[in-house]
């Protein structure tokens, strides 16, 4: 019986190494948008949406684990001699599972950088065209203005 949970438990890392594999991919169709410079943003919310179903995703895994683990390790604090190789992988899977959230963690970083940037930019950019319009309006304003003003040399001799 506790060798199908630690087989359960193996499984259930297996999927979470999957899941987080694809929120790398997510990651990196981020970073190619908005390094492009265009920020499509329609493709950014799809990304985002998607990711966030993967989040989810992986919240469930996660709990399921616990879960699962709560189980088990009371069966195996007796027995861990007897199920040392299936420890020893469940480990290293752990350890696995440890170091592509870290690896996320920093692409998420690097990320939020490019977005930031990038709003920046577009503010920036909203700022001169409401700094152009303006200047715009206001020359079309004064030579309105500058249109009716009367002769001052007039011949009065008529």
């Amino acid at each position: 019986m506790t060798e199908n949970y630690l087989t359960l438990l193996e499984e259930s890392l297996r999927r979470k190494l999957q899941v987080m594999a694809e929120i790398q991919e997510y990651n990196l169709r981020q970073q190619k948008i908005f390094q492009s410079g265009d920020g499509d943003m329609d493709q950014f919310d799809e990304a985002i949406a998607e990711k966030g179903d993967l989040i989810d995703k992986l919240a469930l895994l996660d709990s399921g684990f616990e879960k699962l683990y709560a189980q088990v390790a009371e069966q195996l604090k007796g027995n861990r001699s007897k199920y040392a190789a299936q420890i020893a992988v469940l480990k290293g899977l752990v350890a696995e599972v440890t170091e592509t959230g870290v690896a996320i963690q920093a692409q998420e970083a690097r990320n939020k950088k490019l977005i930031e940037d990038y709003f920046r930019r577009e503010r920036e950019g909203i700022r001169e065209g409401r700094k152009s319009s303006k200047a715009a309006i206001n020359y079309y304003k004064n030579m309105n203005k500058s249109s009716v003003v009367m002769p001052y040399f007039m011949d009065s001799k008529k």
